[in-house]
């Protein structure tokens, strides 16, 4: 439903929306923590229920997209939608292009052995890449275990509490600031820069724990120390808040031809939770017998994928899905696993923007 000018910083507003539940889960278990006896816990698990049914009375009352109207056959109803949502009458062209998309989509066969083929490689590696990378920045390190890190480094119940709520209002406030300059920096220059703010942040605690802890993991940190470990978290949480983490939804809905979106999203969302389920399982043996080395061992992954962004993928802003096999045919390397048959035919099949 987005037009292509404000597809980034409104696909965006779907990773803010998860920022703004983290701070709430935050906020919630904060509060929760000074109920006296045994209740607090089950309080703050039990209101897990009210997002749910606002997303059970949400959906009965949410409108279908101009897509999936046309797609049922209701393409009356699907130019009035048209008409609403983009606040004018002159929608015959796009109601055009959305009706030929929809043919052409009951035409594909075998999206997963589509994408398999060698003219869709970039996209294919698009799909495991960037949600892969997008975990192993550690980003679920500070989110998942915030209470439990800033424990172990000294903070006590209610600071480390508290501390993670600050992270939480970092998060969402830097998602804000990626909705406003997505669509005018560019992707790659937001992937990038938000790798090496991380990159450097994430080396920095490391230093600052190994004096501290050691490779015993035994020591004290100053007050003031952690205070400047709390700072270069944020830090961190920016750096992902505005570029990783909303891009590493954004990129990869921009990137699929029709003939393989449904199997590139599903890759993309699979590879998504297999690796938040690693690293989520992983964190807590990793960092006994790392420690300090485990922010090191982030670091690492930040600098590898920086190269991958760097080298491999293409400036996506402003370019209309239907024309971004161009952009891969122009593309150093991934240009040469896609002929100029295939650009014309990845060009001729005008899907849904």
């Amino acid at each position: 439903m987005a037009p292509p000018k404000l597809r980034g910083a409104l696909n965006i507003g779907f990773q803010l929306a998860t920022t703004i539940g983290i701070l709430a889960a935050n906020l919630v278990n904060y509060g929760t923590n000074k109920i006296k006896g045994r209740y607090g816990w089950r309080i703050s698990i039990g209101m897990a229920a009210i997002p749910a049914v606002i997303i059970t009375l949400g959906a009965l009352v949410l409108p279908d997209t101009p897509n999936s109207l046309i797609a049922r056959g209701y393409t009356d109803e699907a130019r009035r939608m048209l008409q609403k949502i983009r606040g004018t009458n002159e929608v015959d062209e796009e109601l055009h292009d959305l009706v030929e998309a929809s043919e052409a989509v009951k035409q594909i066969q075998h999206p997963w052995r589509n994408i398999l083929q060698p003219k869709y490689r970039p996209q294919l590696m698009v799909s495991i890449f960037i949600p892969m990378f997008q975990q192993l920045t550690g980003i679920n390190v500070i989110m998942f275990y915030a209470p439990v890190l800033f424990k172990t480094l000294g903070f006590g119940d209610n600071a480390s509490l508290m501390s993670a709520v600050i992270t939480g209002v970092v998060n969402m406030l830097a998602t804000i600031v990626s909705i406003v300059v997505v669509d005018k920096f560019g992707r790659r220059f937001l992937f990038l820069e938000g790798g090496l703010q991380m990159f450097i942040s994430q080396v920095a605690i490391g230093v600052i724990l190994g004096k501290a802890f050691g490779a015993s993991g035994v020591g004290e940190m100053g007050k003031g120390s952690a205070n400047v470990l709390l700072f270069l978290i944020c830090v961190y949480v920016a750096a992902f808040a505005w570029s990783w983490g909303p891009l590493g939804w954004l990129v990869p809905s921009e990137v699929f031809p029709l003939e393989i979106r449904s199997a590139g999203q599903s890759i993309t969302v699979s590879v998504n939770l297999l690796w938040t389920f690693i690293v989520a399982q992983l964190f807590l043996m990793a960092l006994c017998h790392l420690k300090f080395g485990l922010f090191f061992f982030f670091g690492i992954w930040c600098s590898l994928y920086g190269i991958y962004i760097f080298l491999f993928l293409p400036e996506t802003k402003n370019v209309p899905i239907e024309e971004m096999n161009l952009v891969w045919k122009k593309h150093w390397f991934w240009g040469k696993y896609i002929t100029d048959h295939d650009h014309q035919i990845g060009y001729s099949m005008r899907p849904m923007v």
